[in-house]
Formats: structure tokens, sequence, C-alpha cells
């Protein structure tokens, strides 16, 4: 695999390396963030300085379904230590599909000072480096976030029903079994109470992880994400594009992808995904 500036990529310095991670956690100004699907990883070893930001416990509202508010995103900002001026870089299981869940997530707060680490925890460990459960504890900061932007990244039921006029490219990250509507929900999880299956008509079935390496989770290179996604699928970067998986994790990471990597300026997630659509009266669905 090419070096990451060697790839392609529109953004390229949105991802740093494992070996950048090993050279740069102790530095003052980086906080390493480690986010993932399996909670029990973090505690039996993690990267030494990171800390651990939980998807459920951390950044989703506790009785709404809806992600944390302003004052919840500053106590949780100070709780591990960051400033706005503070780079954090995320990583995590599942090639890296929980931690640009967390990366989107703090984009919603203007934290933009943001990276991933390419590969995750995958990769840091096939290398053999260093992982400590010494949990670090870092001083308490002041922060202040503005109110959460949702308009840019983000996009709601009602908004992709008037969307489904043909100029707005759906992407489907789910299995193709639950794109076709075979299944409810992912092989090998819980079924999570979806009354109907199937697809938001239109939308193009590309599987989240065919953009990663399934051997050290990194990312493919551009001609390879164009591949699939333009070639394949007909994707433009001047089109408007909205992802969707389940609950949005899996569509964090294709909105990372095509936003990023590729360097498309009008892509939303649809984080209600298919636990809302298909769930609602009402709405289109196609098989």
């Amino acid at each position: 695999m090419p070096d990451i500036a060697a790839r392609g990529y529109a953004n390229p310095s949105v991802l740093v390396s494992t070996e950048w991670v090993a050279e740069h956690k102790d530095d003052a100004n980086i906080r390493i963030i480690e986010s993932n699907e399996d909670q029990l990883l973090y505690p039996s070893g993690h990267i030494r300085g990171a800390v651990q930001v939980d998807w459920a416990a951390d950044l989703n509202d506790q009785l709404r379904r809806d992600y944390l508010d302003r004052a919840g995103f500053e106590k949780l900002a100070s709780k591990i230590g960051i400033t706005r001026d503070t780079t954090v870089v995320f990583y995590g299981d599942k090639s890296n599909w929980w931690a640009c869940y967390a990366y989107w997530v703090f984009l919603l707060f203007g934290h933009t000072n943001a990276k991933v680490m390419d590969g995750g925890r995958l990769k840091w460990e096939k290398e053999g480096r260093e992982l400590t459960r010494d949990v670090p504890a870092y001083p308490p900061t002041s922060y202040t976030a503005p109110e959460r932007d949702d308009s840019r990244i983000r996009i709601f039921r009602d908004e992709v029903l008037k969307k489904l006029d043909g100029k707005t490219r759906l992407v489907d990250v789910r299995s193709p079994q639950e794109f076709s509507g075979e299944r409810t929900h992912m092989p090998e999880y819980p079924q999570e109470g979806v009354l109907r299956g199937g697809h938001i008509p239109g939308a193009k079935s590309v599987p989240w992880a065919r953009a990663a390496n399934a051997e050290d989770g990194t990312f493919k290179t551009a001609a390879e994400l164009k591949a699939i996604y333009e070639d394949e699928q007909g994707l433009k970067a001047s089109d408007d594009v909205i992802a969707y998986c389940r609950i949005g994790e899996r569509s964090s990471h294709t909105w990372f992808v095509l936003t990023n990597l590729l360097g498309y300026p009008n892509v939303k997630n649809y984080d209600g995904s298919w636990t809302e659509w298909g769930n609602s009266v009402g709405v289109p669905v196609e098989r």
C-alpha cells in the first residue's frame, strides 16, 4: 500500500499513519481517541495516552434518539482534556467504522481539527505496537462549543423524502442482504425491530467495507475508490449524495471516504437510516 500522500486523495492530511501516531501521541496539542463497536477493547489494551469515547454512552443522548447537545459536547470535550486548538486523532476497530462515526459527530460541533489513524486498531496490532491498560488522566479544560450544526453534513427523513427526484444520489452502505430486504439487520447482529426490509427507492448498494483493505483496515487508494463509486455506480463529485445504513454508523465511514478522500463537497449522512425509514408509515420502499 502506498504512503498516504501517494494514494491520490483529495485531502490526504485528514489521515495519519500508525508511525505518525507513535511519534506524536505524547504531544501536548494532540489527543488520541479510541472509539470502538466493542466497548471491551479499550480496557483490554489501547494506545498509550489514548482516551475512550464510547459511541453509545458519550456521543448519544440517553433519552431521545439524537446526539448529545452543545452542553453535553462541552462536558465531554472538557473531560478528555481538549481545547478548540487540540488536534484529535480517532482510531478504532472494524476498519475505523466507529472512529469515522465519532469524527463525524465532532464535526457537527465544528471541531474540524480532526484526523483518523489509517488502519485503526487492526494495523496498530498487526505491527506489534505497544498497547497499555493504563488509563490516562488529563486536566479538565473549559471547552466552549458552537451550537451543533446539522445542516452541513446531516440530513433528516423528511428532507430525504423531498430528494427522491432522481437528482440526488443515494448510497446504501449496508450488506447486500439488507439492501434486498432478505434481512432487516446485519448478519450476525441482533434484530433491532425494523418492520420492513428493503431500501430507499433509487439507492445504490455499495457496502461500506469495500472502501477498506481487509488485511489491515487501511483505506483503498483514490483510484480504487473511484472504480467503486464512480466507474461502477456513476457517482460524480458534483452530485448531491446521501449515505445511509442502519443507524448512521456505517454510513459515517462512507461519508468520510466520499467527503475527504474523494473530495465530494455535497455529501450528507442520513443517520435516521433504516431503523427510521423501515419503521415509518407511508414512506416508499424498494426491494
